[in-house]
């Protein structure tokens, strides 16, 4: 499906971070996905500019086409005309094999070489004592420790945009320089981080992050007042492309109840959730 380069103008800043992950895919990868954003991005690169993508995700689908918005690795949309589905093991043993071109990862904090925490949040305490104690890894250190490049997508905040995470859950580039090579880490490491008000890339040698792009109406200042850390800022600060029409209809089809893009699920029911499912089925298949 050919993209159009006509730019929208009614979307709002979600939309834009998912067309932003969605251009972060070329024709031909294989991406490790996530979902809520990371998916949503990546099934709208596959129906613009980039037909054979494959993603895999977690629960051991590899190349779904789902016909309807994804909740969960374990929702039965995660196969939906799948090349094949297998094991998570097997699935993650190829990761480490290196057969994997992209990872979409994010986190709760993230810091200026790219490291991930998604474990605990210590404020005043510590590992065994902390504020607040996350999720974990789940398959996020797997993915940032050995796909060839790695994506992030996070909100910008400062209390999110540290110098230092409080835990490393998932490696960027740990000390910065060659740090990660001598750590033995397979992968790449991070190429971006992909936020609600700008892009951040790393700086070839240091390997620290830099701003790169504002999205439309952002400013540098705002950026560098959610930042914990002196920010680096490119020569000359790009203006990040708002998405194309076609690609915020395909957002707006997918995610039709603004689940993860609109703060949807809060007020998602089941019997809303069927009556979405029945009002976009087709439109979906179409797509497909």
């Amino acid at each position: 499906m050919a993209e159009s380069q006509n730019f929208a103008r009614d979307y709002n800043l979600p939309e834009l971070l998912v067309a932003a992950a969605a251009r972060e895919l070329r024709d031909g990868d294989v991406v490790f996905v996530g979902v809520g954003v990371p998916l949503l991005g990546a099934l709208v690169a596959k129906l613009t500019h980039a037909p054979n993508l494959i993603m895999a995700m977690e629960s051991g689908s590899v190349g779904p086409m789902p016909y309807r918005i994804v909740l969960g690795i374990g929702d039965n949309a995660c196969v939906e005309n799948a090349i094949c589905t297998t094991s998570l093991w097997r699935l993650f043993a190829d990761q480490q094999r290196g057969y994997f071109d992209v990872g979409m990862v994010g986190g709760a904090q993230v810091d200026k070489y790219g490291n991930l925490n998604s474990t605990a949040i210590f404020g005043s305490g510590d590992y065994y004592h902390p504020a607040s104690r996350l999720p974990g890894s789940g398959g996020a250190n797997d993915i940032a420790s050995s796909a060839r490049r790695t994506v992030i997508t996070i909100p910008l905040e400062k209390r999110r945009f540290l110098e230092r995470v409080d835990y490393i859950t998932s490696p960027g580039y740990l000390d910065g320089y060659n740090s990660r090579k001598k750590a033995g880490l397979p992968g790449g490491g991070p190429v971006a981080i992909i936020t609600n008000k700008c892009i951040f890339r790393f700086d070839p040698e240091t390997k620290e992050a830099y701003l790169d792009s504002v999205h439309p109406g952002v400013s540098v200042e705002e950026v560098r007042a959610n930042v914990s850390w002196d920010l680096k800022v490119a020569p000359e600060v790009k203006v990040t492309p708002p998405p194309t029409e076609e690609q915020l209809r395909i957002i707006r089809i997918i995610d039709r109840a603004g689940v993860y893009t609109n703060n949807g699920l809060k007020n998602l029911t089941f019997e809303s959730y069927i009556q979405l499912l029945e009002g976009s089925l087709e439109e979906l298949q179409q797509l497909f």
